[in-house]
């Protein structure tokens, strides 16, 4: 009689072990830090501090702790009002200052992130559909991002891992996370969780989303990352140690750092999310092409200068040309001499030739002058009669 009895507990006492085991693991899944258990909900905004794993994580964390540093403090004055009307506010990834970090140091590890997604295939299936890469494109992408520190409370759309497949979220990070950014600017990772981000979907509510609200968090001072207009070259983001500008080349976790050539119109310490001065266009990553050279005004073009003729052999006719006779087109000064052609002046192939102009020696007065002496040719003058013609034929006819 008792025997059935004793099987039904310890049947139930097994179910309630099961349930006990799989409610841990769901609890354990759900990540943990302050504020963040269990998981998240599609339509709901999660805060989640810089520390904070957060719910459905891809990975452990991958978070430098040396090059994780904290946000630098707001300058806005405390009662200040918020910009805008409330909503959050949108700044290229390009924005001086919208990032920092450590001079010289990653704020998180790249090379850990893609070893410990590499042993999961599952887990790296799942990062790259929510990346929007192929399976065997997440190495290079991770490569290619820049590890920084986001300097202000920023909202992202989260992508999480759970059973095998992603969950999505809203988020707002808080200042002082460790993020991985694209050549746009936009935050790719959060290393804490090795989580997916993308850019945040509409709707949700900052202002009464779930989890433990950090000092100063404002939703009206929250910032949305916008992609920069062209790729980037370098990030211009905040040295913390030193509350210094510095330029991070894009896929370089800090070997590369330097003090930017053209400095931002305002301090390091300038809070963002309030009003700031118009910026210069960042410096693209794209090849600039090659400058035309400008036509000089000194040297004429290839069409100025008039080409010049071969000289005509002696004997031949020139022939005709059907060049205008209107006005004499000008012709530039420094057009170059063309070899072998004779110039203005003489020179020893082309000497002067004599001219019928006065040379300044007087005339012979007894030499009849010249416009009398009939021209000589080799024809015989059978027109011309001499006086002494006329005499002859007097006296035979007489």
């Amino acid at each position: 009689m008792h025997a059935p009895t004793r099987m039904r507990r310890a049947v139930l006492a097994v179910l309630s072990t099961g349930i006990l085991v799989t409610a841990g693991c769901a609890r354990e899944a759900g990540g943990g830090g302050p504020g963040t258990e269990g998981t998240a909900d599609a339509g709901e905004v999660l805060l989640q501090p810089a520390a904070a794993r957060g719910p459905d994580p891809f990975t452990r964390s991958t978070v430098e702790p040396a090059g994780a540093a904290p946000a630098a403090p707001r300058t806005t004055p405390p009662g200040t009002p918020p910009p805008g009307d409330g909503a959050p506010r949108t700044l290229p990834g390009s924005t001086p200052g919208l990032y920092g970090g450590t001079r010289s140091v990653a704020s998180c590890d790249v090379g850990q992130q893609i070893r410990l997604l590499a042993a999961d295939p599952v887990r790296e299936e799942a990062f790259a559909q929510a990346a929007g890469v192929p399976r065997a494109g997440v190495p290079d992408l991770l490569r290619g991002l820049t590890p920084v520190v986001l300097r202000a409370d920023t909202r992202v759309g989260n992508h999480g891992f759970r059973a095998g497949s992603t969950t999505t979220f809203q988020s707002v990070l808080q200042a002082g996370t460790a993020v991985m950014v694209d050549g746009h600017g936009l935050p790719r990772v959060r290393c804490a969780c090795g989580n997916p981000l993308s850019r945040p979907a509409g709707g949700g509510d900052a202002e009464g989303g779930r989890g433990e609200k950090w000092a100063g968090y404002d939703p009206a001072r929250t910032v949305v990352v916008a992609p920069a207009p062209k790729t980037v070259a370098d990030l211009v983001i905040v040295d913390a140690d030193h509350n210094s500008w510095m330029a991070r080349a894009v896929g370089d976790g800090g070997a590369r750092d330097r003090t930017p050539e053209v400095p931002p119109p305002y301090a390091p310490g300038t809070d963002i999310t309030g009003p700031l001065p118009d910026l210069p266009p960042a410096r693209s990553k794209e090849p600039k092409p090659p400058k035309k050279p400008s036509p000089s005004r000194s040297t004429p073009g290839p069409g100025d200068c008039p080409t010049p003729a071969a000289p005509t052999p002696p004997g031949e006719a020139v022939a005709a040309t059907k060049e205008p006779t209107g006005a004499p087109v000008p012709v530039p000064t420094n057009c170059p001499t063309p070899t072998g052609l004779p110039s203005d002046g003489p020179t020893e192939e082309y000497p002067e030739l004599p001219t019928d102009e006065p040379t300044g020696t007087p005339a012979d007065p007894d030499e009849p002058p010249q416009d009398l002496v009939p021209p000589m040719t080799d024809e015989p003058q059978t027109s011309i009669r001499l006086p002494w013609q006329d005499d002859m034929e007097a006296s035979v006819g007489g």
